[in-house]
């Protein structure tokens, strides 16, 4: 196969990599005997060397090992970012493990049907939304529930700070912690009682480069989870791509910024695996809020940056408004949706350094296409094929037919970072390949020089906020109220490039539309992300011959009416 994007790959970038036949647990290994006494995390202002963190990820080996935990056996986390989340990770890899993601604002409704799938018996979990997990025990394999109170890897000053149960300090407290019941403390795992020390703990040879690692949860057009399981080899591969595409990030000393969250293939790869790839410090935010990483860049400044276009957008905006020096910032990582032009001009002309974009899917691991980190780069597109990656552009009535350059395709990837396959699913995932290809979904179009242009989602997926919303999931929870007849979720366009989720409904005779109802409604069920934020009232949705609603047709309708205000 022809590639002709390797001609503007920069000199620091190879076109073929040297990928290490190892286990995410030998890299922890391997970062710690070069790396012991380097800061590894850093939390509120309180720091971590790999040493440190290495006596809490052993512990928590340990207490999973005397709770059972095999090679291949499932444990699930549940957590916000922070130090506590690096050690559960790292320790379900050392006992050879398989750790499932979730995001902790899940209801006990969309946690329920991947929990049944996945079958974790132990689930580590962030103390505030503990308590959700009790409605899983009746009915799903979990047995066990490990609670995290994220202040108590705080500054101690600021821990004792926090007990102060006044006004906004308070407040503080409660969001970042809270009570929950029949639990067993992360403090309690990781002591001496259960575990010991965890010294003599030794990854099983039985964990291979092609055993799972990762299971990351996505749903498919009927809303049905879907556990892609991502392996040792495909956590390996994106970092060592990504470490070969940004030149920055082969220099030693560098200090990552983890904004994005850990359940998203994106945080986890470009925070959690890439930081033992290149001995980086980790700054970890619990969320995503400006406060915090405004804080953050003024205190401890960091030199590569990984985030979504509305979140760069935020920060110039906010350092423009507040006079924030962002020139210790080398590199900023953009995905999730496109990057406007504006933001990258305003981002380089603030830090000096380069806001590069990136494409893929949790599928694969996450990107599969960068814009080069050069001269070359081309706004407007998502660029080239990342190292050792092939994309085609496949027509989508024929996918063993190329499509001519410069016309619209369905995008087709093969990569070491492609993933392994859907959990418990072999139906699903023969239909995501097509002769090896992966089928992203997604309509593009690639130039005759290899770049390659995103046009549209063959998946109808709403992207809002660097999150992914799948319409037939929220559909499934706003058919269950009584009002509603009909529904179709689609994406509102916003300016920034991602999409607002909103619902297109059909009332029962003689219901009144109440979107305060409707929304409270959907709090009850569903992450806040994924709640629209706007009801429009429809007599009728169009509908295909076999009475599946047309979400683009209806989309469409609604743009117009919108336009027409």
């Amino acid at each position: 196969m022809e590639k002709p994007w390797l001609q503007y790959y920069p000199e620091w970038t190879d076109h073929t990599l040297e990928y290490s036949e190892i286990t995410l647990a030998r890299l922890y290994d391997e970062n710690l005997e070069k790396n012991a006494e380097k800061p590894a995390t850093r939390f509120f202002g309180r720091g971590q060397t790999y040493a440190e963190l290495d006596r809490e990820v052993r512990r928590a080996a340990a207490g999973l090992k005397a709770f059972g935990v095999r090679p291949g056996d499932r444990v699930a986390i549940m957590l916000p970012n922070c130090p506590q989340h690096v050690a559960a990770f790292y320790a379900v890899q050392k006992l050879g493990g398989v750790v499932v993601e979730h995001n902790p604002l899940y209801t006990a409704n969309e946690l329920r049907p991947q929990f049944r799938d996945h079958g974790a018996r132990i689930a580590i979990v962030w103390d505030k939304t503990a308590d959700t997990l009790e409605k899983l025990r009746a009915d799903t394999p979990l047995e066990t529930v490990i609670s995290v109170d994220m202040t108590k890897a705080m500054p101690h000053l600021q821990q004792l700070i926090l007990k102060i149960p006044f006004g906004k300090i308070r407040e503080a407290r409660e969001a970042l912690t809270g009570p929950c019941s029949h639990t067993v403390p992360w403090e309690v795992l990781t002591g001496s009682a259960i575990g010991g020390d965890g010294d003599s703990i030794v990854t099983p040879d039985e964990v291979t480069p092609d055993s799972p690692a990762l299971i990351l949860y996505t749903s498919g057009t009927t809303g049905a989870p879907k556990g892609a399981m991502l392996t040792h080899r495909n956590l390996m591969a994106n970092p060592i791509q990504g470490r070969a595409w940004v030149k920055e990030l082969q220099e030693p000393g560098q200090r990552m910024l983890a904004t994005l969250p850990f359940f998203h293939a994106y945080g986890l790869t470009f925070s959690l695996t890439l930081m033992m790839l290149i001995g980086s410090e980790l700054v970890l935010l619990p969320a995503p809020k400006m406060n915090l990483i405004m804080d953050t860049l003024k205190k401890t400044p960091p030199t590569f940056v990984p985030g979504v276009p509305t979140v760069f957008e935020r920060i110039v905006d906010t350092a423009k408004e507040q006079n924030v020096d962002l020139s210790e910032v080398q590199v900023g990582f953009s995905g999730a949706s496109s990057l406007p032009a504006d933001v990258i001009e305003d981002w380089e002309a603030l830090t000096g350094g380069h806001l590069v974009e990136g494409y893929g899917l949790t599928e694969t691991g996450p990107i599969l296409i960068g814009n080069p980190r050069s001269a070359d780069r081309r706004p407007g597109y998502i660029g080239i094929p990342f190292p050792d990656t092939e994309i085609r552009i496949a027509n989508p009535k024929n996918l063993d037919e190329d499509m001519p350059t410069g016309e619209a395709g369905e995008i087709l990837a093969k990569g070491p970072q492609v993933f392994a396959g859907y959990l418990n699913n072999p139906q699903d995932t023969d239909a995501a390949f097509h002769n090896g290809w992966f089928r992203t979904g997604d309509m593009g179009v690639m130039e005759e020089d290899g770049f390659v242009r995103l046009v549209s989602r063959i998946k109808e997926l709403i992207i809002t906020g660097g999150f992914n919303v799948y319409p037939a999931e929220v559909e499934e929870v706003m058919l269950r109220h009584p009002d509603i007849k009909d529904v179709a979720v689609v994406g509102r366009p916003r300016t920034d490039g991602s999409e607002d989720v909103v619902a297109c409904i059909v009332l029962e005779d003689g219901a009144a539309l109440d979107p305060d109802g409707l929304k409270d409604f959907a709090r009850e069920n569903l992450t806040r992300y994924k709640v629209p934020r706007t009801f429009y009232h429809f007599e009728d949705l169009n509908r295909d011959q076999m009475g599946k609603v047309r979400r683009r047709e209806v989309r469409t309708a609604l743009l117009e009416r919108l336009a027409g205000a």
